[in-house]
């Protein structure tokens, strides 16, 4: 039998996409031997845009060369760096200007948020999450319930989902009935890391707003995956980490999401710093307590942000803003429906990820008998790198700037044969 997909075509097929020329824009891991790896692991690390070597080394030299002037003077001066970089961020999340900043770290910035959102009362204290909650999103809402004098066990409850794998609006709606009105705050994943489902997001924030129930959620596997609408579909908070298909590298600095509707809210604790506060008054050193948040989603920031944590995701998202997200999405329906094609070809396997395009990002996680781990070092050692979930998931993430048809073909053709072996 032929193998499951052929060199060849994925070859063609690469020629006549246009989008295949981002990948030179990135630095693409070698195996072993030389060659360049057939990288899927997007959903964990992005890879290294070129550009950010260069500029890293341009804002060292201004450090080196400016010292504490560097933070004003010059085209590249630091002090309002941030708020460039949330400026570039909007398209890709779908928001307003002023409702989007960079700060932070993903769980951190989730607390601070959660700080200000969740309003727990003796009669509406829950908070509800997925069934495949990625674990820091579970520790977080647990703290902030025991923070605020409740039980875990008792106050976070999970969506009850016919199919835990595939969780719908339905599954919410009988889900806050079995709890009438005891939720206060919804936290889900934009798409789930797990199984890589795309959430309604929409039908679910209808049904969340008509119950009164703050909707916050967690982009990490949703931004610069799938197109995203926050200020249009009503949701009032979000976060999410930028080392993934933002590109920024490890650890980097987070993104987050207030909308408009709450940044006049006087009610609203925060947790207050002094980048938060009004710049006219930031640096007023007469002992003044009285903060005075910024009138947009700059109010919740607190320190001043790392200047090398912003360059990489500055590049990163000028990438981004030059190839359009509508572009890219289009380029990644166009992989993954590739990368669907051969998985239904191999005996055994089977993926847990919708298949429909509208309900998925780029991430396709597979179901495979046997050690999902295992089977994992196998691929690397030949140069194929997917993410593992034990005990039988293997995740695969065909990411549209650097993935290409022939990454795919030989990742599925080293795979069915690893497989039937």
């Amino acid at each position: 039998m032929p193998p499951a997909l052929d060199l060849d075509e994925a070859s063609e097929l690469d020629t006549q996409d246009t989008l295949t020329k981002i990948r030179k824009e990135f630095e693409i891991p070698k195996h072993s031997d030389g060659s360049e790896q057939a990288y899927f692991a997007g959903n964990s690390l992005g890879l290294l845009p070129k550009r950010t070597r260069i500029a890293i080394t341009r804002a060292l030299d201004q450090w080196g060369e400016k010292g504490v002037a560097g933070h004003f003077d010059g085209k590249e001066a630091w002090y309002q760096l941030d708020e460039e970089i949330a400026t570039l961020q909007t398209d890709i999340v779908g928001c307003l200007p002023s409702e989007t900043g960079i700060m932070g770290s993903l769980t951190t910035n989730l607390h601070m948020l959660m700080a200000s959102f969740y309003r727990p009362t003796a009669a509406k204290k829950k908070i509800i999450i997925e069934p495949h909650a990625f674990p820091s999103d579970r520790y977080a809402v647990a703290a902030q319930v025991e923070w605020h004098g409740g039980e875990p066990n008792n106050d976070v409850i999970k969506i009850e989902a016919e199919n835990p794998d595939l969780i719908t609006p339905d599954d919410l709606e009988r889900t806050l009935h079995n709890h009438k009105n005891e939720v206060c705050l919804a936290l889900l994943g934009g798409v789930n890391y797990y199984t890589g489902q795309f959430l309604d997001i929409p039908a679910f924030a209808s049904i969340l707003k008509s119950k009164e129930i703050t909707f916050g959620l967690d982009l990490a596997h949703a931004v610069g995956n799938v197109p995203l609408k926050l200020h249009d579909w009503g949701i009032d908070f979000a976060s999410w980490c930028t080392y993934k298909y933002l590109n920024a590298g490890p650890g980097s600095i987070a993104g987050y999401f207030v909308n408009q509707e709450h940044h006049d809210n006087k009610d609203l604790i925060r947790l207050a710093g002094w980048w938060g506060n009004d710049p006219d008054t930031r640096f007023d050193m007469h002992g003044q307590m009285n903060f005075i948040p910024r009138p947009s989603a700059d109010g919740w920031k607190t320190s001043n942000p790392s200047l090398m944590a912003m360059v990489p995701l500055k590049e990163s998202l000028e990438i981004f803003a030059f190839y359009g997200m509508t572009a890219l999405r289009e380029r990644s329906i166009r992989l993954t429906n590739y990368f669907e094609k051969g998985i239904k070809l191999i005996e055994s396997i089977s993926s847990i990820t919708p298949e429909n395009p509208e309900m998925r990002g780029c991430q396709v996680s597979i179901r495979v008998s046997g050690n999902a781990s295992k089977l994992e070092k196998e691929l690397i050692n030949l140069g194929i790198v997917p993410d593992a979930r034990d005990p039988d998931i293997l995740r695969f993430a065909p990411v549209p700037m650097y993935s290409t048809f022939v990454d795919i073909a030989r990742g599925i053709r080293t795979l069915e044969q690893l497989v039937a072996n």
